[in-house]
């Protein structure tokens, strides 16, 4: 049986972002977003209909663009950058609308499910293959141990639990 030879994609980061959004004191929402990643992807054709996908960002790259909060997440309280500097995303399956997989922050792993647009397949002017992804989930950061938690005097929560994930994503095809 032969096996289908795959093609790696890599990101393109001047085309994507990787963000997240979470409640703050229950009437405002945060976004922030990790500066310093890599992913890829590897098929064997354009479909991406047996993708698997890698993804790893640098936890002190997050930014929130305040740099105490930064400071605040970047601490034990929440992600210790120091002690866990990265995390990761090892894809288990995609069938196109879906994707599975397990995430890993400070040392747990948990699988999520996250959804996909899969926006296609196009050649830019300078010759190379791209392909576009809008992905998005949810994650309760708690399940991963970022479990700092505050009430304000009227006893609202200061940081939500529900972290909303928001990727957009182009690969560029290895030649």
């Amino acid at each position: 049986m032969e096996t289908a030879v795959k093609t790696k994609w890599n990101i393109d980061q001047a085309h994507s972002s990787v963000g997240f959004k979470v409640k703050h004191m229950m009437i405002s929402t945060v976004k922030g977003q990790f500066d310093s990643y890599t992913a890829s992807v590897e098929t064997s054709d354009d479909s991406f209909s047996d993708a698997s996908f890698e993804f790893a960002a640098e936890v002190a790259s997050i930014n929130t663009n305040n740099a105490d909060r930064d400071a605040h997440l970047k601490s034990d309280d929440f992600f210790n950058a120091a002690g866990f500097p990265k995390l990761k995303f090892t894809s288990r399956s995609f069938d196109g609308s879906t994707l599975v997989g397990d995430l890993t922050i400070r040392e747990t792993t948990k699988e999520i499910s996250l959804d996909v647009d899969f926006n296609g397949v196009a050649v830019d002017p300078y010759g190379q293959t791209k392909a576009g992804f809008e992905i998005s989930g949810k994650i309760n950061r708690k399940d991963f141990g970022l479990s700092w938690s505050a009430v304000t005097e009227a006893g609202s929560v200061v940081v939500g639990e529900t972290v909303i994930l928001v990727i957009d994503a182009q690969f560029v095809k290895e030649a």
